[in-house]
């Protein structure tokens, strides 16, 4: 059910090196399928974050017995919050039931023993129920994903990962320089040695309203993938009231599903008609995915659907509240490199200097 605000946020403490952390799959369950995958996945915490993983059983479990046995992935998030040895939780991969998990949460658990949690995609669905439970969250760092990207491991990921692991807060964002959304194909015999391939970033696009320029906007951070969160509306299940959401920030972005910009539109006019857009005092953005295994588009097509997107989300936002200053191409979501977006964390968005910091407070 909907919630509202709680009195107070936590941000759970820092890891330290050497620490254990927690590999689960609270969505699905690829990490199985893709053994590969997370053994690189593995190396990479252990090798350039000097951590200790624990495999939990939903992460070595078979994607079908996930899928029948929700109550299973909830277990494995009460055993890893609990455990005081565990002082991050690793999401293997997204999926697209996480909202079956929610009813078996407890949330005096999570309350009572908040441990930083890292996932993106369909655990957009956690993180809101975080956030509902005053529960920072790190909407990145997923494992199949980003933290096992083929070829070399960008340095903007493992900079920010090491920022949202270690620190308070990410602190100050910068753009990355390049970027990628090329399909990766994790079944194949040159995985990982398979580069990607990159393009150069253009960096982030502002649209701020001409009585908004030079303002400085301060709010907490709340949203996901689009879809997910359509999904968690619709069961009305692990999502604020309107009301609780007064003078926070929207993130969002889209997945390797491509949604068009009349699904985006859609989206967010039950956004809108829900009393949910006029809250935010401002929306970030992700760079959208544009490619998928299914939906091979020419360099034209994938720059005309960023373009189409950008331009619904400007309507859409602008339609319900016009005073909101919007920030695009942020690096999070489905593309790589990624930060992990603090949700529920506060941030400061200064539209005269044109600059994004998480405060951590």
């Amino acid at each position: 059910m909907s919630s509202d605000a709680p009195d107070e946020f936590v941000t759970p403490p820092p890891a330290q090196a050497g620490d254990r952390v927690a590999v689960v799959a609270p969505s699905g369950g690829a990490a199985t399928v893709f053994p590969d995958v997370l053994d690189l996945a593995l190396e990479r915490l252990r090798d350039r974050f000097d951590l200790d993983p624990m495999v939990y059983e939903t992460a070595e479990a078979d994607p079908d017995e996930l899928r029948e046995h929700p109550e299973m992935r909830a277990a494995d998030v009460h055993e890893a919050f609990r455990d005081p040895d565990i002082s991050a939780v690793f999401a293997t991969i997204g999926g697209d039931d996480q909202v079956r998990v929610l009813k078996h949460l407890d949330p005096e658990v999570l309350r009572a023993n908040p441990t930083r949690f890292f996932g993106m995609s369909d655990n957009t669905c956690l993180a809101s129920y975080l956030w509902t439970q005053g529960v920072v969250s790190y909407y990145g760092g997923q494992l199949l994903n980003q933290v096992a990207t083929p070829g070399h491991f960008p340095e903007y990921t493992e900079r920010y990962l090491r920022r949202a692991l270690f620190d308070e807060s990410p602190g100050e964002l910068e753009p990355a320089e390049e970027w990628t959304d090329d399909v990766v194909e994790w079944g194949s015999e040159e995985f990982p040695e398979t580069e990607p391939e990159y393009e150069d970033s253009d960096g982030w696009r502002w649209d701020v309203p001409d009585e908004r320029a030079g303002d400085a906007v301060t709010g907490r951070l709340w949203g996901g993938c689009l879809t997910v969160l359509q999904w968690l509306l619709a069961a009305d299940r692990g999502v604020p009231e309107p009301a609780a959401l007064d003078g926070a920030v929207l993130a969002l972005e889209t997945s390797e599903e491509l949604p068009s910009a009349d699904e985006v539109r859609r989206i967010l006019t039950c956004f809108g008609e829900r009393g949910l857009l006029e809250r935010f005092d401002a929306v970030l953005v992700g760079r959208p995915q544009t490619r998928s295994r299914e939906d091979d588009r020419t360099d034209d097509e994938r720059e005309q659907y960023r373009a189409d997107q950008r331009a619904t989300v400007r309507e859409w936002v602008r339609e319900y509240n016009p005073a909101a200053p919007l920030v695009f191409d942020l690096d999070f979501g489905h593309t790589n490199p990624t930060v992990p977006m603090p949700m529920g964390g506060r941030v400061a968005i200064d539209t005269a200097e044109r600059a994004v910091e998480f405060t951590g407070r």
